[in-house]
């Protein structure tokens, strides 16, 4: 009888069913074990502290690790369609007059690739240590600061003192980030200790919204450095792949949730973004 399975025996059905399915509610797992949702809690718990999931309100993720940087040129490849509608629908939010930041990585690559492709858009500044992404940018109205530093072949970008020395030096209104894993618990993560370090820089020098640009399979992935909370992020676009589940509790923690589908167009016009926060000086 299923009433029978013993704590072990739960955790490991627990675990298959995330693995199908990456995220789950108590009530369904409650439901498909014949236990009570007390017992359920009490399972995700020690699952939790094992590292294996990350429970959610009513639920859990799949905690899927990524110890190693991917390879860029694989990394393109993988989610072409999805990463070139985040890009566009991303790049709408840019406003005329913006400074914005930028970081490394292929769904970033395309928010300047789309940002190129705005007509409307006669007037912004580019800070960014995306050397692929600024290489493409061939735009008479966009001035692009190529931030200074170490090239590391593998993301395609910069790093290093330099960078972070020339950031420690400007403010943005607002930063699009690329990241390798997100999730409520362990927030913004990517594998490369230097890329971290720009990237939570750009997220600390940013007077204006933070906003994360990331396909779903991102979804409670954890790497090995972190670059800031779930809580630091004010607006996340991402694709349709994005587990429904997901949505709702990013938007529960005040999140603004955009899924590019194949309707996102530059084209449509920047909604106003009013969020503010203090920079390390206190101003505004």
């Amino acid at each position: 009888m299923v009433k029978s399975l013993i704590p072990a025996e739960r955790h490991h059905r627990i675990q298959a069913l995330l693995e199908q399915r990456l995220v789950a509610s108590i009530a369904d797992m409650s439901e498909l074990l014949g236990v009570s949702e007390a017992t359920i809690r009490r399972d995700l718990e020690t699952l939790e502290e094992r590292g294996l999931l990350e429970r959610t309100h009513g639920g859990a993720i799949l905690t899927r690790r990524l110890p190693n940087e991917p390879v860029y040129s694989l990394s393109a490849g993988v989610h072409p369609n999805e990463k070139r509608r985040i890009g566009a629908a991303a790049a709408g939010l840019v406003a005329e007059g913006d400074t914005v930041f930028i970081n490394s990585g292929t769904t970033t690559t395309e928010v300047i690739r789309h940002l190129a492709d705005r007509p409307d858009l006669t007037r912004a500044t580019i800070i960014t240590t995306n050397v692929s992404g600024a290489l493409d940018l061939h735009h008479p109205g966009l001035e692009v600061v190529l931030l200074g530093g170490s090239y590391r072949p593998e993301s395609k970008a910069v790093v290093g003192e330099s960078a972070l020395r020339a950031l420690q030096q400007m403010y943005a209104d607002k930063c699009f980030l690329g990241v390798d894993g997100f999730s409520l618990k362990c927030g913004l993560t990517t594998p490369v200790q230097a890329e971290a370090e720009i990237a939570r820089l750009m997220l600390a020098r940013a007077r204006g919204a933070a906003i994360v640009v990331a396909d779903g399979s991102k979804w409670g992935v954890v790497s090995n450095y972190e670059i800031g909370g779930i809580e630091q992020v004010h607006i996340l676009v991402s694709d349709a792949g994005l587990a429904a589940g997901a949505a709702a509790e990013l938007s529960a923690r005040g999140l603004r949730v955009i899924r590019a589908t194949d309707d996102s167009s530059t084209a449509l016009a920047p909604e106003p973004i009013t969020v503010g926060r203090e920079d390390p000086n206190g101003r505004h």
